[in-house]
């Protein structure tokens, strides 16, 4: 039988939508609830690139109070996102589009893997049915699979309640024992999905301890100690593990209360800094073969240290050890006897190491042998001479030296500054010549040597520490991310970049032996980049001499405002691949 509803009173449009409004609080949806999720573990800033299917979850997390950074290409957002994991110990967030737009945070996702930098790639994908059926769905491509053998994990949350734990995972595998980046695949669909609120927000996790201290074992530090004691010429190696771990002050200590001369990687520079008597990155050629204990801490024996052997330790030939023996502080036992025997492997987290390497010392230790320490320091002051020979000179057009004698100065003024390095020759020479003073404030090109870092680097670096941020850059490098000045332009970012124009990859006075095209390595000649930050309200400087170049720095760092300058550099200035020249097979060949 039929109801009937003459009688039935019709509801009000004002009821109708007190009814909607009660219904909408009493749910939330996937948006809000990763925006929730990552605001309760105190990750409150996002580098990404809005699109579909992520846009909107871009808008609410600004208008929820997150720090939303939006780039002009993904790569860089995802350096942004690794390095910003370092700077402050939290993982870094890189939020991409699908398909493409993951593809071009992988390499990012992949250089924080391999770093040992926290960091999570989040990105939109097409829904699993169609993937797996292959139906051609909007930038189709199961993610997950591609991001696996890159990342130190990877997964994929499919219903909201699970959103919660999906960023609980992937904060405490990408902070756990040794960092890396982690991938989150969340499906296009998963956003619009509505649940209980109270349900939903009880289901979100707040992360207790992801890192929690790896105590080392009594009998391992005693090993340490006692091959530490025979030592006759011992050398400290630090590495960037050693800027990550932020027990500066007890590896300040180790070093002074044992009197061992230490060299720093290009990012542990300031650890301590590098003007200190006990730093031997001057007399780096000397310390390598001559040294008969080395310490590693937070630095592991891979190609940027002849992985252990050949003649940067003294022996005759590449496979050759040098006779030394090995102290390795690593988070991972796996990374002892990688590439020669570690005679003392000491398993924890840096700081609980070297805690436990001070404790045992005790008051009575003896410093290394007068004649190490006196040899080490002869070393240093003789190439510290001739290197201040070179600065002083004044050729024209710029060399790297004179360019970088102004840049060394700007550091040595102020300290607090941010430097980001990239290229090949200007990557090596500012490491070499460019002094730095506090920890962390060194942030470079890493374990692969990887171009195009620079830009993303720059806008997470003013945006974590808010300091001032200095490039430097080849021009080379510069153009993997050049765009992005239009980035640091729109956020008003304190930075300085210097372009090292030498019109060209390595130099740039290379032939086409047919005379058809321009070399492979060379530039358009006499290009202005200081040109591009100034279609973006930026200041461009062209600087010919030290003189132009330290006032545009002094200019750029006392405003604050966005700078580029172009150092016009000699284009005969710089070798092939820097001071990796042997590993071109053509330049092996040929000795």
């Amino acid at each position: 039988m039929a109801v009937s509803t003459e009688n039935r009173p019709a509801l009000s449009p004002t009821t109708d939508t007190q009814n909607n409004a009660q219904a909408a609080a009493q749910t939330i949806d996937g948006f809000q609830l990763v925006i929730e999720a990552l605001k309760l573990n105190g990750l409150d800033t996002i580098y990404g690139l809005p699109g579909i299917p992520i846009t909107d979850l871009t808008r609410r997390a600004q208008g929820d109070g997150l720090r939303v950074l939006s780039f002009r290409h993904e790569q860089s957002a995802g350096y942004a996102a690794s390095i910003a994991g370092f700077l402050t110990g939290k993982p870094g967030i890189c939020l991409t589009v699908s398909a493409p737009g993951f593809l071009n945070g992988l390499n990012a996702l992949a250089h924080a893997t391999v770093n040992c930098f926290p960091m999570i790639l989040i990105s939109g994908s097409s829904e699993r049915e169609i993937v797996d059926l292959q139906q051609g769905d909007y930038e189709e491509m199961d993610q997950l699979a591609i991001a696996k053998p890159v990342a130190k994990a990877a997964f994929r949350v499919l219903h909201a309640e699970d959103i919660g734990i999906g960023i609980a995972r992937a904060i405490r595998a990408a902070l756990s024992g040794r960092p890396g980046g982690v991938y989150l695949d969340l499906p296009a669909k998963l956003f619009a999905q509505c649940i209980d609120a109270a349900a939903g927000r009880a289901s979100l996790i707040k992360v207790v301890d992801p890192a929690p201290r790896q105590i080392p074992a009594p009998e391992a530090v005693q090993r340490a100690l006692e091959l530490l004691k025979g030592a006759k010429k011992p050398l400290i190696i630090l590495g960037k593990g050693a800027a990550y771990a932020q027990a500066d002050a007890d590896i300040q200590a180790l070093v002074e209360k044992t009197g061992i001369p230490y060299l720093p990687m290009s990012m542990a520079k300031g650890l301590l800094p590098d003007t200190h008597e006990l730093c031997a990155s001057a007399a780096r050629s000397f310390v390598l073969p001559g040294a008969d204990v080395v310490v590693l801490i937070g630095a592991r024996l891979n190609w940027l240290l002849s992985h252990g052997k050949g003649k940067t330790w003294g022996g005759k030939a590449s496979k050759d050890w040098g006779g030394q023996k090995f102290i390795q502080i690593d988070i991972s036992p796996q990374e002892a006897d990688s590439n020669v025997r570690i005679d003392a492997p000491l398993v924890g987290d840096i700081g609980s190491c070297v805690s436990a390497l001070l404790q045992g010392i005790g008051s009575g230790w003896a410093k290394p042998p007068a004649d190490w320490l006196n040899a080490v320091h002869e070393k240093k002051t003789t190439n510290v001479a001739k290197m201040a020979e070179t600065l002083v000179k004044n050729p024209s057009p710029m060399n790297f030296h004179s360019a970088l004698n102004v840049v060394r100065d700007i550091v040595k003024a102020n300290p607090e500054a941010m430097l980001v390095n990239e290229g090949a020759n200007a990557l090596d020479f500012t490491r070499s010549i460019v002094d730095m003073y506090r920890p962390r404030k060194r942030i470079d090109v890493g374990t692969w040597g990887i171009m195009g870092v620079g830009m993303g680097y720059c806008v997470a670096a003013a945006v974590t520490t808010r300091q001032q941020v200095i490039a430097v850059e080849g021009d080379s490098a510069f153009g993997f991310s050049g765009m992005e000045v239009e980035t640091i332009c729109r956020y008003d970012l304190p930075v300085c970049i210097v372009v090292m124009n030498n019109n060209g990859v390595y130099k740039g006075t290379d032939k086409d032996p047919t005379g058809r095209d321009p070399a492979p390595t060379v530039f358009v000649k006499g290009a202005r980049y200081d040109k591009i930050i100034e279609a973006f309200g930026g200041v461009g400087v062209n600087a010919t001499t030290p003189a132009e170049l330290r006032k545009a720095m002094e200019d750029a760092i006392r405003s604050r405002k966005p700078t580029l300058i172009n150092a016009v550099i000699d284009e005969t200035a710089g070798t092939e691949s820097g001071r990796i020249t042997s590993l071109n097979p053509s330049a092996a060949k040929k000795k």
